[in-house]
């Protein structure tokens, strides 16, 4: 009998400790309104932009919303998922790690808390960018499978850059580190199909743009909910996703076991 509880008083115990954790990240969030808001201000602003001041130079047909839309819901992901690095850097410099030492908790679930609560305001915030984008002309012809199979990939896309947005916070020196470090990953999305096909790019940067991760899954989400060709782009877009995840969170784990010296 014991050796069947033990397990079970485990598990539980995590299970507490993560949604613990994940409510503490969550109420930070909510105090933090300025980056809440800006998170979702700046890709509108960006896609308002693209929409009516350099979309009609790029596409004269006015159709070029439907085709920035999903890079837009991209760049959203990236600038919300980035303050995680902050967040993260923050609570491993500012001596809380060393209080929750002492305490009989998991300590890897404030890491957890912290991508849990980004995976769900950055989800909040895409939803405010794509009912902006509705109002602004963008018609998708998406049903309702592909309606949730586009939220899954950008569910798996947020997850994943979330993680790794976690891990340059933990091997950052100090929260300002973090965000420069961060901050060069938002410009990955500037390389891609985001805003223009990666065909009409001088031919150097096209290799660049088209064997980069952001590519495949703003071409998928792009195929799913406005009806262009896929092909094997939802493949190479679940693969860089997982690879991301997994590479993230291992290198996560290793961090902050030889940083806080815990499990």
């Amino acid at each position: 009998m014991i050796t069947t509880r033990q397990p079970l008083a485990k598990q539980t115990s995590i299970g507490v400790t993560n949604a613990v954790f994940i409510g503490r990240s969550i109420r930070l969030s909510l105090r933090n309104t300025e980056a809440l808001i800006m998170a979702i201000m700046l890709p509108v602003m960006l896609m308002l932009l693209f929409t009516y001041v350099f979309g009609g130079a790029i596409d004269p047909g006015g159709d070029y919303v439907n085709y920035v839309v999903p890079g837009i819901i991209l760049l959203c992901a990236g600038f919300g998922s980035s303050s995680t690095a902050v967040d993260v850097a923050q609570d491993m410099t500012n001596g809380i790690i060393d209080r929750f030492r002492t305490m009989p908790i998991r300590s890897l679930s404030v890491i957890t808390g912290h991508v849990a609560a980004s995976l769900a305001r950055n989800l909040l915030a895409t939803g405010v960018v794509i009912g902006v984008a509705l109002l602004v002309g963008f018609r998708p012809s998406a049903g309702v499978l592909e309606w949730l199979a586009a939220i899954g990939v950008i569910t798996l896309f947020i997850l994943a850059f979330t993680w790794l947005f976690a891990a340059i916070g933990l091997v950052a020196g100090t929260p300002s580190a973090a965000s420069g470090y961060g901050f060069i990953l938002l410009f990955l999305p500037y390389l891609s199909s985001a805003f223009v096909p990666t065909d009409t790019m001088p031919g150097w940067l096209q290799g660049v743009a088209n064997n980069q991760p952001i590519t495949p899954v703003i071409e998928t989400i792009r195929g799913l909910l406005t009806g262009t060709t896929i092909q094997h782009s939802a493949w190479w877009a679940i693969g860089w996703c997982a690879a991301i995840l997994l590479l993230a969170f291992v290198w996560s784990l290793s961090t902050f076991r030889r940083k806080a010296g815990r499990r």
